[in-house]
């Protein structure tokens, strides 16, 4: 994280006693990044942080990877996976469906109206983008309240739950609780060129450290109803045997997670709301690298928002066609209407994956309807990585088979297939 807070009761000088009211000592512990070589933050609790009362394995489903071979462009119908009605009983830990995936991150996805349990990853960061719906974040750090558009970054090992928020008796229709999961195997950082070598984002960065909703007090067990003594389940995803090379376990702990009084540092869950993100624009069309939000080990997270397009007087706004020589691009299609592949299949909900080593770009007929355009009203988030990626089962359960032949009409054409005379 970019800099230091200070949140509810810590001791003047780190490392040393700290005491209850009553005389006992609370536990210290240390969270940091890269052993003791990067960020961290010292976090005060009640109980013994270690202190365990069970274990058992959990079955964390089907994270099998399938390789994208033949070499082919995707479209997934991410809303296929949960239809009206499907996210009911479906929780956001458990619930979410592997999409694409591959050494250095996963991309998967649910629908839920149901609390999780409590949960940690302990892989590595994640990042969420709220898609639709409302829910609350409660962490080890503090809560959040999080809304339709939210990136809610999540540092590896941060114990939390989600909550969804639901109509209640007589209440007007809510959408339901969607979310788009990043799950990297590294850290998710803002762009190390929007930092000074200090950490603060600078001048030319498309936001800043206002944007940034962070906890602002402790969230202890009392404060949400909970028995601080109450022995509780954390489900936990961690490196592990087989293929996926993931596993999970539970721990049981004799307390209940919210137990932190206090915490200082620089590592701790924060949001940043994609209407706070300030789109760069120019003359000519500006390149994927002008949209950068994040980055992890091997990949990079960008979005696109409404803005202006393009102003020179003979400015084609759409994007050009591009080869991704050393990249696998994946789009989220989040809201509005994306010009350059108006026609394709893709709609609100849709993911396309465009790999390394096939050339993409707008559908026949969009740079032509584009000319003359002043803005754009669309919303997306893309995740270039650079290793290939795999499909999951969730990707190859709402995929839309006709995509790849919908630059030359919409049908495939065999190599061997006769041509018709008139």
């Amino acid at each position: 994280m970019a800099y230091y807070r200070s949140v509810g009761s810590i001791p003047p000088k780190r490392h040393t006693q700290h005491r209850t009211p009553e005389g006992e000592l609370y536990y210290e512990e240390l969270m940091g990044e890269e052993g003791f070589s990067s960020d961290s933050s010292l976090l005060y609790h009640r109980g013994l942080p270690s202190a365990l009362n069970d274990i058992r394995e959990w079955d964390i489903g089907d994270h099998s990877l399938t390789p994208n071979a033949p070499l082919t462009p995707r479209h997934h119908k991410l809303h296929d996976l949960f239809p009206a009605g499907a996210e009911q009983g479906v929780d956001a830990v458990r619930g979410r469906r592997l999409v694409l995936g591959n050494a250095d991150v996963r991309l998967a996805y649910v629908a839920a109206d149901t609390i999780s349990p409590w949960y940690r990853n302990a892989i590595g960061d994640e990042c969420v983008y709220v898609e639709r719906g409302n829910a609350r974040l409660e962490t080890v750090f503090g809560a959040f309240d999080v809304r339709e558009g939210h990136y809610a970054i999540i540092p590896r090992a941060t114990t939390h739950r989600w909550l969804p928020v639901t109509p209640r008796d007589g209440e007007a229709y809510r959408e339901p609780f969607r979310a788009y999961f990043i799950e990297a195997n590294s850290h998710i950082t803002p762009p190390h060129r929007y930092l000074s070598r200090y950490g603060q984002l600078l001048e030319h960065s498309p936001f800043c450290e206002r944007d940034y909703v962070v906890p602002s007090e402790p969230l202890l067990a009392e404060n949400i109803g909970a028995d601080p003594a109450e022995a509780t389940e954390v489900y936990i995803k961690h490196r592990g045997r087989g293929p996926s090379g993931i596993g999970g376990s539970v721990h049981t702990q004799p307390h209940h997670p919210l137990d932190v009084v206090g915490w200082d540092g620089c590592l701790y869950p924060f949001l940043l709301h994609i209407s706070d993100y300030e789109p760069i624009t120019g003359r000519v069309h500006q390149p994927p690298p002008a949209h950068q939000v994040w980055e992890g080990h091997n990949f990079v997270v960008c979005n696109f928002v409404p803005r202006k397009v393009d102003y020179h007087p003979l400015a084609i706004p759409v994007p050009y066609y591009h080869s991704n020589v050393d990249s696998d691009e994946v789009m989220f299609y989040v809201a509005g209407d994306y010009e350059a592949r108006k026609g394709s299949g893709i709609g609100r909900g849709s993911i396309s994956l465009h790999p390394a080593g096939h050339a993409h770009g707008p559908q026949p007929g969009a740079m032509e309807a584009s000319l003359g355009m002043e803005a754009f009203d669309e919303t997306a988030v893309m995740v270039d990585t650079f290793r290939p990626l795999d499909l999951g089962e969730a990707g190859l359960a709402c995929e839309d088979e006709n995509y790849p032949w919908s630059w030359s009409g919409g049908r495939r054409v065999l190599a061997n297939e006769e041509k018709k005379t008139p």
